[in-house]
C-alpha cells in the first residue's frame, strides 16, 4: 500500500467519525470542534487529489473562518456555550429512521446506476496558477463572486443583530 492510500485512509475514517460525532453530540461547542475535524479532513482529501487550490482554500475559508464565525456566534446567542440539547427518543427513532431510508435509497441507486466512463477524465498535469484562477474569479465569475460577498455580509450583520441585547 501506498503512502497516499494510508493517508486516505486515515483521513476518510477521520472524517466518517466527526461526521458522526457532529450528529452524535449533544454539546454546540463539542459540535463545532467535530465540524472542524471533518472541514480539515475534506482539506487534506483535496490535497491528496492535486486540487492544491480547493485544499488551501477548504481550510482557510471553511476551517479558519466559518467555524470561527460559528463558534463565536454559538457563544454570543446562547445564554451558555454549554448549551445541550436533549431530543426525545421519538423525535431521534424518527431522525434514524429517515438517515438509514435515505442511506438505503442512495446506496442502491448508486450500485443499480451503470456508470458510463468519460473520456479524458484523469486529472490534468498541468498546474494552473492561482493568479489565473483570481483573474477569473474577478472577470468571468464578478457577479456570483460579489453576491457570495453580499450573502455573508448579510449574515454578519444579522449575526451581530441577534447577539446584541435586547432594549427595554
Amino acid at each position: 500500500m501506498s503512502l497516499e492510500t494510508v493517508v486516505f485512509y486515515i483521513f476518510g475514517g477521520l472524517m466518517v467519525v466527526s461526521s458522526l460525532a457532529i450528529v452524535v453530540s449533544r454539546s454546540i461547542v463539542r459540535s463545532a470542534v467535530w465540524l472542524l475535524g471533518t472541514l480539515v479532513s475534506a482539506g487534506v482529501l483535496y490535497f491528496l487529489l492535486s486540487a492544491n487550490f480547493l485544499g488551501a482554500i477548504q481550510l482557510i475559508v471553511y476551517a479558519g473562518g466559518i467555524l470561527i464565525l460559528i463558534v463565536f456566534g454559538v457563544m454570543l446567542t446562547a445564554k451558555s456555550p454549554y448549551v445541550r440539547f436533549n431530543a426525545r427518543p421519538r423525535e431521534i427513532a424518527i431522525t434514524a429512521l429517515v438517515g438509514v431510508i435515505l442511506f438505503a435509497g442512495l446506496s442502491g441507486l448508486m450500485l443499480a446506476t451503470d456508470w458510463p466512463a468519460i473520456p479524458d477524465a484523469a486529472p490534468e498535469r498541468e498546474v494552473r496558477p492561482v493568479a489565473d484562477i483570481g483573474r477569473s474569479l474577478l472577470t468571468q465569475y464578478l457577479i456570483p463572486f460579489e453576491l457570495v460577498s453580499v450573502l455573508l455580509l448579510a449574515v454578519m450583520i444579522g449575526a451581530a443583530y441577534l447577539a446584541s441585547p435586547e432594549k427595554k
